[in-house]
């Protein structure tokens, strides 16, 4: 039974899942035209989880859509049921049209402007009832089956909606409380709603994101870690989520089946930075859990907010300081000024954040975050995604280097 394909990601990156998306979109009234590899999420030998840009010929016309396909080890899981299940031989895949994401089920809802409209207006999200035309609807983010973001514009007005599973969403809301409680600047909370849709307002000033490429630093390194240290020791009692680091094998292996060849180069990296942290303890200091400068907001030099707090919890503050390191290091598509701008902040920033944590944990740290990262490229499928895996390996390689 598919026995060398037991995860599925063979299939759902080859030609053959063709068949299946035919099979699927015939299900449900339509005729698929042309299909592209949009997404893919993979857990090495668990499951494989991918996402399609289709051409779908439906009785009311022609429409872009967007199809996805789960593919487990050990069969269809209790959510799978949500979705259409299709077998392929002796294999059962789930198969679902976007927004209809079996783990998501608030992200129907807010899909649609109509359908947004009424949440807005049930839980007064703007200053006035809106009508879905005076609506504006915009996906920022989505992982299938785990998480969407969608930002929601209403005139000058503006909202975010994170759309959550249904066993993570009351955690999710208590770790952003414990923060707003504390006086860390997260957006306020406008709604929750019972199909597990979290709206919050939007945050003051830009993105550090942004900021990084201003012909002035956008805040100083003093400023990120005392940020970091603003936040409550509640924090602490939260339920620990492992580090990056604890991950390493897993990534790294995800990383060596999407580049086969980078594989002994990974094998090296998992032995230096496991044997360089291994007698380090888990530590106890309220930490982010995924800081990076996509969540930070600057506004004239200050920081002004915090965004996605779902991963807090007691950790080591390296933890934190590598995440940030590992995303500038790892920012793709830059041109040359952009590029000089982050090296020259990477320059400033490193050295203060040495006087904070113990710098060969904080490149090890780093280094293990950044081979977390190397799988994007391959999950996106951006058009030269084996170059920039390899490139994000280097990188790694010479964050260990400057310290073995």
């Amino acid at each position: 039974m598919h026995q060398s394909d037991a995860d599925g990601s063979a299939l759902l990156t080859s030609k053959e899942v063709g068949a299946l998306l035919t099979a699927a979109v015939q299900h449900a009234g339509g005729e698929l035209v042309t299909w592209t590899l949009d997404h893919i999420d993979a857990n090495p030998a668990q499951s494989t989880t991918a996402t399609y840009s289709a051409l779908i010929d439906w009785p009311y016309g022609r429409r872009e859509e967007l199809l996805g396909v789960s593919a487990r080890a050990s069969g269809p899981v209790d959510t799978d049921a949500a979705a259409e299940i299709f077998a392929d031989g002796q294999r059962e895949v789930a198969v679902w049209i976007y927004p209809n994401d079996p783990d998501l089920p608030g992200l129907a809802r807010a899909a649609y402007a109509e359908s947004m409209a009424e949440v807005c207006n049930a839980h007064r999200v703007f200053r006035v009832p809106v009508t879905p035309r005076q609506l504006s609807l915009e996906m920022i983010g989505y992982r299938p089956r785990r998480r969407a973001v969608l930002r929601v514009q209403a005139g000058s007005e503006v909202a975010y909606v994170k759309v959550l599973r249904g066993r993570l969403f009351d955690d999710v809301v208590t770790r952003h409380l414990v923060l707003a409680n504390a006086g860390v600047p997260v957006a306020p909370i406008l709604a929750t709603t019972d199909d597990h849709l979290l709206v919050l307002a939007e945050l003051p000033g830009r993105p550090l994101a942004k900021a990084v490429f201003d012909p002035v630093d956008p805040c100083s390194a003093e400023a990120l870690i005392n940020l970091l240290d603003s936040m409550p020791m509640r924090v602490t009692e939260l339920p620990r989520r492992p580090p990056w680091s604890d991950a390493l094998g897993h990534y790294a292996r995800m990383v060596s089946q999407a580049v086969p060849a980078l594989e002994p180069r990974l094998e090296w990296l998992i032995e230096q930075i496991d044997g360089g942290l291994y007698a380090i303890p888990p530590g106890n200091e309220p930490t982010h859990g995924d800081f990076h400068e996509g969540q930070v907001h600057v506004d004239r030099g200050r920081i002004v907010g915090l965004l996605d707090t779902d991963t807090l919890g007691p950790g080591r503050r390296a933890d934190d300081l590598a995440c940030l390191i590992a995303h500038l290091s790892t920012i793709q598509r830059m041109n040359a000024a952009q590029e000089a701008r982050v090296h020259t902040l990477i320059r400033k920033w490193v050295p203060v954040f040495d006087s904070r944590v113990d710098p060969t944990e904080l490149r090890l740290r780093a280094a293990a975050v950044i081979i977390s990262l190397a799988t994007g490229p391959f999950r996106s499928q951006e058009p030269d995604w084996e170059r920039e895996t390899a490139m994000m390996v280097g990188s790694a390689e010479a964050l260990v280097r400057q310290v073995i």
